[in-house]
């Protein structure tokens, strides 16, 4: 079946029988038995819901997943995630990560006496240089926010397959539609759902997706246990998002492509981290493992003072945190996501005063380049 008719049709599996063409929203806490020892496969929404059963089920077949879980928000799922880990164990994660992300790790999961080190995970090399008896996953987030750093993912999963680690990839910036991490040798999927799945800027959802069954047990026992499962309202808001995913990712790519290549042109602009240039250093990676490139670039601007004056003079984009909606909005990362990475760690990755993200939304692309060019000046 084609990726844009699972979308739409992908998740059809609830018990409902009334002929409903929109999913329906069982907003039902707790399931009656049928019968002492006997359940309708539904008792406490905690475990699972309907509406949220359909959700998993077409998450899961999107990535080619055994089993899909679906979180009230993208941290909670990768809090969850975590759980899989004990104290004295170690993890290797990219450096360039999202800031939340990072920050649960340092705060959360280093108390809980995990070790993490952050490596490029771009370079092979230093992934294998970290690796020690302790070490029990790779987690990698590709393309990496905000930096747009891109990681070879069969080739990180051929590494670990070596040494018995797990492979966790964050495919929130690229969905399922332009990159399958399962099928390139990762064993979880990490989706900050909130962002494109979704797609409207309008609901907080995260998933974590299994490759097998034995992952997908695991992974459950947390989920039921921690509880910060999706509500069922939230779950038919991502039903009806993922509809139309593949439509949007392909607009929002043409549009991003086109306003980097404008964003080239002009003389305040000191750089522009985009993978589908083919001046961006892991753009043939990207060809190779990946169907398309997003729409998520992040700039490096003159100055602070141009940095300040863009986002102060954008009407159209909308200065504000978040990504993969319809709207466009641009972020100032120093300030906003990654606010709470140490300042010697953030400017050595490039994260500094003059860097701006822009996550590019469904409006016209011509509009977007106007505004971009009226609060920069004329001059620039």
């Amino acid at each position: 079946m084609d990726f844009s008719t699972l979308c739409i049709h992908g998740g059809k599996c609830c018990c409902d029988t009334s002929g409903a063409v929109s999913v329906p929203i069982y907003q039902s806490a707790t399931f009656a038995h049928p019968a002492v020892g006997q359940s309708t496969g539904y008792d406490y929404s905690r475990l699972q819901n309907p509406t949220r059963e359909q959700l998993e089920v077409t998450v899961a077949k999107l990535e080619n997943g055994a089993d899909a879980m679906a979180f009230s928000s993208g941290m909670a799922a990768v809090a969850a995630l975590m759980e899989l880990f004990s104290p004295g164990d170690h993890i290797i994660a990219s450096d360039d990560l999202y800031g939340g992300s990072h920050r649960l790790l340092h705060s959360i999961s280093r108390k809980n006496g995990i070790a993490v080190d952050l490596v490029n995970t771009s370079d092979c090399s230093l992934i294998t240089s970290h690796i020690h008896p302790q070490t029990k996953a790779v987690l990698v987030e590709t393309p990496s926010n905000p930096m747009m750093q891109v990681t070879d993912i069969a080739a990180v999963s051929s590494i670990c397959r070596a040494h018995n680690l797990l492979l966790i990839v964050d495919n929130t910036f690229l969905t399922p539609y332009f990159q399958k991490p399962l099928l390139l040798g990762a064993d979880i999927v990490v989706h900050s759902g909130t962002k494109y799945l979704g797609g409207h800027n309008d609901t907080l959802a995260g998933f974590l997706v299994a490759k097998d069954a034995g992952l997908s047990e695991r992974l459950r026992y947390i989920y039921k246990t921690t509880g910060a499962c999706l509500s069922p309202f939230d779950s038919w808001l991502l039903i009806r998002g993922i509809k139309t995913l593949s439509v949007r990712m392909e607009r929002q790519q043409q549009s991003a492509l086109k306003i980097a290549e404008w964003l080239r042109t002009q003389k305040s602009i000191r750089a522009v981290h985009y993978a589908g240039l083919p001046s961006h250093p892991d753009y043939e990676i990207s060809k190779r493992q990946a169907s398309g490139f997003g729409a998520m670039i992040s700039f490096e601007v003159d100055g602070s003072e141009t940095a300040r004056r863009l986002l102060e003079h954008v009407s159209l984009i909308q200065y504000a945190e978040s990504l993969g909606g319809v709207e466009s909005l641009i972020t100032y990362p120093m300030l906003q996501t990654h606010a709470d990475v140490p300042a010697e760690e953030r400017e050595a990755k490039g994260i500094n005063e003059r860097l701006l993200r822009l996550s590019v939304g469904l409006e016209c692309a011509d509009d977007l380049i106007a505004d971009l060019n009226q609060a920069l000046g004329r001059n620039a």
